[in-house]
């Protein structure tokens, strides 16, 4: 067998998983209602042989949106949709998290309910950032998003028991875990980083306070979970829809002892190179953050399962997120174990469309010749 230490089973919290190789949130547009269907259910069931699903970033109410075509879980429908994505990975011994999504300023009116203004931690347009909207055609695009307006103090809260309102639908849903996305350059992001966050008031300024939301929100989410069974996703270092950051390294190790504190199961870090550059973390990092968090780590960013495999024994990471792979190879563990050829994704079928580039993409002959 290859990458045999990818293959070893691994205590994630309190939920046991059979391998690493973790299967990455995947934002796929085909949700035209928000609504998980039959087609959802069908796509990940396929690929119930990772370790872990993370699902596709789920909006966790109508003002959190900023893409349509994109799922939520604030609704008894959008409830009953993931519960049958649940149920299907489930029938075919698999485990999945649900991952918990608000945008913020990466949003336009024409995607907001009532055409209202996106929010964010303060007044600033994502300069050269796009988000997916429709338009009054009935056709859908990349359009500019919209300048926010700043969260009032008061609001904070509210948003906060979004987030609660939303692991309780996951929990009763029967997710095996949640996560929360706290990264790339999405509302919880924008709090963290000194460039989107030019706040006065008690969750802005000083690295503690800029932290504060972040932190309430997985407390929240906790109270309903269980710390063993919530992971948060987290992008140090990212410069995306023109967010910037003075302390990313700082924040990093701030949030790694304070998630540790509260027993958080894992810590999912996006690398800097998703997108197949060569930029990756500063030398000593990943080591520094194993000191600090005592927790699983999860590593994401442009990995084959070689890397993978020594980045799981040279002890920086507990296992590795595999995002576009999973796209085009539904059976991608089996393929790693055999060192199998990975078919290539259309990249034209990415984001939106039918079953098309989604549920169709074949199985391996060695009896996975089967879609489905």
């Amino acid at each position: 067998m290859a990458y045999e230490t990818l293959f070893t089973p691994l205590q994630l919290g309190s939920l046991s998983i059979p391998n690493r190789v973790i299967m990455a949130p995947l934002t796929r547009s085909r949700t035209p209602n928000s609504v998980p269907s039959k087609m959802q259910e069908a796509y990940y069931g396929q690929r119930a042989g990772a370790g872990l699903i993370i699902s596709e970033a789920t909006n966790i109410s109508p003002t959190a949106k900023g893409y349509v075509y994109t799922p939520g879980i604030w609704t008894d429908e959008q409830e009953a949709g993931w519960k049958g994505v649940v149920n299907a990975v489930h029938a075919k011994g698999g485990r999945i998290a649900l991952q918990l999504w608000h945008v913020g300023r990466i949003s336009h009116e024409m995607v907001q309910p009532d055409g209202q203004q996106p929010v964010a931690p303060s007044a600033l347009k994502g300069e050269g950032a796009q988000c997916f909207v429709e338009f009054e055609d009935g056709t859908a695009g990349q359009h500019p998003t919209s300048t926010p307006r700043a969260l009032e103090t008061d609001e904070i809260p509210g948003i906060v028991d979004d987030y609660r309102q939303a692991a309780i639908r996951a929990k009763r849903a029967g997710f095996d875990m949640v996560e929360v996305h706290a990264a790339n350059a999405y509302l919880l992001n924008q709090f963290l980083a000194t460039g989107t966050n030019q706040r006065t008031d008690q969750y802005g300024g000083s690295l503690e306070n800029r932290a504060r939301f972040p932190l309430e929100v997985v407390d929240a989410v906790v109270e309903v979970f269980g710390a063993e069974r919530v992971g948060i996703r987290l992008t140090p270092f990212i410069e995306l829809f023109g967010l910037t950051d003075d302390e990313p390294e700082a924040m990093a190790f701030y949030l790694a002892e304070q998630l540790s504190k509260r027993g958080l199961a894992y810590l999912h870090l996006n690398e800097p190179n998703w997108i197949g550059g060569d930029v990756t973390f500063p030398e000593g990092f990943r080591q520094q953050m194993r000191e600090r968090f005592n927790g699983s780590l999860i590593y994401c960013g442009n990995y084959d399962a070689e890397r993978a495999e020594t980045r799981i024994n040279d002890n920086t990471a507990d296992a590795v997120a595999f995002g576009r792979p999973y796209i085009a190879n539904p059976d991608l563990p089996e393929r790693f174990r055999v060192k199998a050829t990975l078919t290539e994704p259309n990249q034209e079928t990415f984001y939106g469309g039918d079953e098309k580039g989604y549920t169709d993409y074949p199985f391996m002959a060695n009896g996975y010749d089967r879609i489905g």
